[in-house]
């Protein structure tokens, strides 16, 4: 089937890009990366021995960097509905986190322990409709929060990537409210006409 001018260009955009080169390189799986690791050089969210849940996991760039950074001490467990190749050092659960059975898949992984760090890259598929794909987006950020604020330590901090437009600001407050500090963050692996940016918080508040 013939490629559509868009696609194209996606594509030769994607293989020129400086950050699908460099993962290659080092062996990253996704340029998604090199996003978490410029953020957690600059606010340290993963220390030796971590306890981590990536949700939304696949390709597994985020889960390569948890294991990396946490250590062997480190736990990091990893759920996505796409199927993943295994990264030596994390636990990988293929399902849907936004189910009962894949929330208690990832709670029976925890075994009890809490989260030093709840990361959530989740999008939805899109569909082409904003309003439709920024609601689903949403409720994605929404259950990752709902989740960190049940399984982070104290003093633990969850990122999420969240998407500009109907809900942003609502869902900023409800972190505000949630959290004791909440930032933003727009790596510089993040496409710059990309809406998509990164919100951290820390501290988990016991009575949000």
């Amino acid at each position: 089937m013939a490629r559509s001018a868009s696609s194209k260009q996606w594509l030769r955009r994607h293989v020129n890009d400086p950050y699908v080169q460099r993962a290659r390189r080092e062996g990253w799986r996704s340029r998604a990366a090199f996003k978490l690791i410029e953020i957690d050089d600059r606010d340290r969210l993963l220390g030796p021995g971590a306890v981590v849940v990536d949700l939304g996991a696949a390709p597994g760039g985020w889960t390569q960097v948890a294991v990396k950074r946490a250590g062997p001490r480190g736990r990091v467990v990893a759920i996505d509905l796409l199927p993943m190749a295994p990264v030596p050092g994390a636990t990988f659960l293929q399902g849907d986190f936004a189910t009962d059975e894949g929330l208690a898949a990832v709670e029976g992984a925890l075994a009890g322990a809490r989260a030093d760090l709840v990361l959530s890259d989740m999008a939805p598929n899109l569909s082409g409709i904003a309003v439709s794909d920024q609601a689903r987006a949403m409720d994605l950020a929404e259950l990752a929060r709902d989740f960190a604020l049940a399984h982070l330590k104290p003093g633990g901090a969850f990122l999420v990537k969240v998407f500009q437009g109907a809900g942003h600001e609502e869902f900023l407050k409800s972190l505000r409210a949630a959290f004791d500090k909440v930032v933003t963050r727009k790596p510089g692996a993040s496409r710059g006409e990309s809406a998509e940016a990164y919100l951290l918080a820390r501290g988990p508040r016991s009575d949000p």
